[in-house]
């Protein structure tokens, strides 16, 4: 696997990293057997960047992660986030972007992980109520400490970006962007990022695994995945997208790789950009390592922005509440 410097602080990690969550939340059943059996097998295959968040589980991704590898700790880079105030319960309350809940966040994800600091520290979700620049400030003083190495900010407007920026460098920028979601392209959040010297990280960017060409419906999806109520999985938008997912598949084929695969290749193939494809299983991440040597010529990204252009996925990513915590 490849490696880069993320932003321009000197964060040293793989072109891809591994999305985290779905071990431990979100997408149905939990198999914490497999789950680290593929921590460890990203490892082994020079996956340096793990991803993972307080609010996955909640807590039971980090704790997963700090029994599994926190032996190999001098091999990986750890990024965790904090956005919804979380009791130590796991009762999930409202955003919470202030200084005092961003420390006992912290605090506790460090306990979680059984780690003395995290490499890549992100606000999750803008608290509209808390200026970004005391948000930051709290953060920077971590760094200070020796508590985190990076800061980083999830699902935040270019504006936003700019003013946090301001405050301590940020190294990374986390926003959903695949084939299926283009809009970092349109509303200035990769142009910001690219200006500032900051990393554009992918999140989803196989389009939530539709651009796999593994989910036709809903009916593929395990009971309690929160897809099944997600706009864009809806039988009548999935009708639409798989018209797209076909296009890619055609595309694939004549590369000889898989439909996922390419549209992996394309996200990793943009200027300043990484990505963190998440699973939950070796073969999936075996499928996805393999995507990072696959070289796109001209003519494919062509054929590919031809196929998915923006704006192409029908329905929104997230229901009403999701999309209002979004850019901000």
């Amino acid at each position: 696997m490849k490696t880069t410097t993320w932003g321009s602080q000197g964060l040293e990690a793989s072109i891809e990293g591994l999305g985290a969550m779905g071990m431990s939340a979100f997408y149905g059943d939990r198999d914490d057997t497999e789950s680290a059996a593929t921590l460890h097998r990203a490892l082994d295959l020079g996956v340096t960047m793990i991803d993972t968040a307080e609010i996955y589980g909640p807590f039971l991704n980090e704790q997963l992660i700090g029994r599994t590898i926190g032996s190999r700790r001098d091999e990986f880079a750890v990024a965790t986030k904090f956005a919804r105030n979380v009791s130590d319960d796991g009762v999930i309350g409202q955003p919470d972007g202030s200084a005092a809940y961003a420390r006992k966040a912290l605090e506790r994800s460090l306990r979680n992980l059984g780690m003395d600091h995290v490499d890549l520290y992100y606000l999750h979700r803008v608290d509209p109520q808390v200026p970004i620049e005391e948000t930051v400030g709290a953060m920077a003083e971590f760094v200070t400490e020796g508590k985190v190495k990076y800061l980083g900010l999830s699902e935040a407007a270019a504006d936003t970006i700019r003013r946090a920026h301001a405050v301590h460098p940020i190294t990374a920028v986390q926003t959903e962007y695949s084939l299926f979601e283009r809009a970092p392209e349109v509303n200035g959040v990769l142009d910001t990022t690219r200006e500032l010297g900051i990393e554009f990280v992918a999140y989803s960017p196989l389009g939530r695994g539709v651009l796999t060409g593994a989910i036709v419906s809903t009916d593929d999806l395990d009971e309690g995945d929160f897809r099944r109520s997600s706009p864009r999985f809806s039988a009548d938008n999935m009708a639409q997208n798989l018209t797209v997912v076909d296009r890619v598949r055609a595309l694939a084929e004549g590369r000889g790789v898989t439909p996922g695969q390419l549209a992996l290749a394309w996200v990793l193939a943009q200027e300043r950009v990484v990505a963190i494809p998440g699973t939950k299983r070796r073969t999936y991440l075996e499928e996805n390592v393999a995507a990072a040597d696959i070289e796109l010529s001209a003519a494919d990204l062509a054929a590919l922005d031809a196929a998915a252009p923006v704006g192409i996925a029908a329905g929104e990513r997230y229901g009403a509440d999701g999309m209002r915590q979004v850019h901000l």
